[in-house]
């Protein structure tokens, strides 16, 4: 519901470009695929609400369904079609989404090579494999690989738990090791990179900026919360 509110706040205050206007399109099915018409019953047919240029959704829009889920599509659309949309339920659960133009699906990947071999150019999936020797991803994927939210279960135990771009962790993510340590902050290209903590196994944690796997701007704290040591510029000081 927020993002629909957001959305619709956008329609009012934006201003059409050229051959753009905003208004409301019915979508029938045909022999040939779906088309869009001005005209329609809204409680039998898919009713499209937001921008639109030559007779189809082209911008920012609402696609309601009239069918009991009550689903609705969300998001911007082109040339008629879906491009970075998101699909809600009736109680407002994501259940699925576009990004630009392609569907992301929800499935289960397997890695191709050992974990110990990915930094040096492991980065293929598949759709089989065995969860015994190859890290498994539950999540969502883009074509063909981890894109959005999911989590990897290595085979040591260790699992990662966020987001996740053109196959790498890359975003706000959680990764529980084996022994019990833990790393919560941000990735980047499949590395610890940004604003994170790291909390030990006997409960001290260094809190601060990573760069490339490597504590650079932050501070190690005790059990208690004492500042133990510094880093500044990726030196201890």
């Amino acid at each position: 519901m927020k993002h629909l509110l957001i959305l619709l706040s956008l329609l009012l205050l934006s201003s059409p470009v050229i051959g753009q206007e905003t208004g409301v399109l019915y979508q029938y099915k045909t022999s040939s695929g779906f088309v869009w018409k001005t005209f329609g019953k809204g409680k039998v047919q898919p009713k499209y609400k937001g921008e639109i240029s030559n007779g189809t959704p082209e911008g920012l829009g609402v696609l309601s369904y009239p069918f009991a889920d009550g689903k609705r599509v969300i998001g911007e659309w082109k040339e008629g079609k879906e491009w970075n949309t998101e699909h809600y339920k009736k109680d407002g659960k994501v259940i699925g989404k576009w990004v630009n133009g392609v569907k992301v699906e929800k499935s289960i990947l397997f890695r191709d090579t050992p974990r110990s071999k990915w930094e040096e150019g492991g980065r293929k999936w598949f759709r089989s494999g065995d969860e015994k020797t190859q890290a498994k991803y539950e999540g969502e994927i883009l074509t063909g690989v981890p894109s959005g939210q999911g989590t990897i279960t290595f085979p040591s135990g260790s699992t990662y738990v966020g987001e996740f771009r053109d196959g790498k962790r890359t975003g706000q993510g959680t990764m529980t090791y084996s022994d019990g340590g833990k790393y919560e902050g941000k990735w980047k290209e499949g590395k610890q990179h940004g604003q994170g903590t790291f909390t030990f196994i006997d409960g001290r944690k260094w809190a601060g900026e990573f760069r490339g796997n490597k504590t650079w701007n932050g501070s190690l704290f005790d059990k208690k919360g004492n500042i133990n040591m510094k880093w500044v510029n990726g030196k201890k000081q």
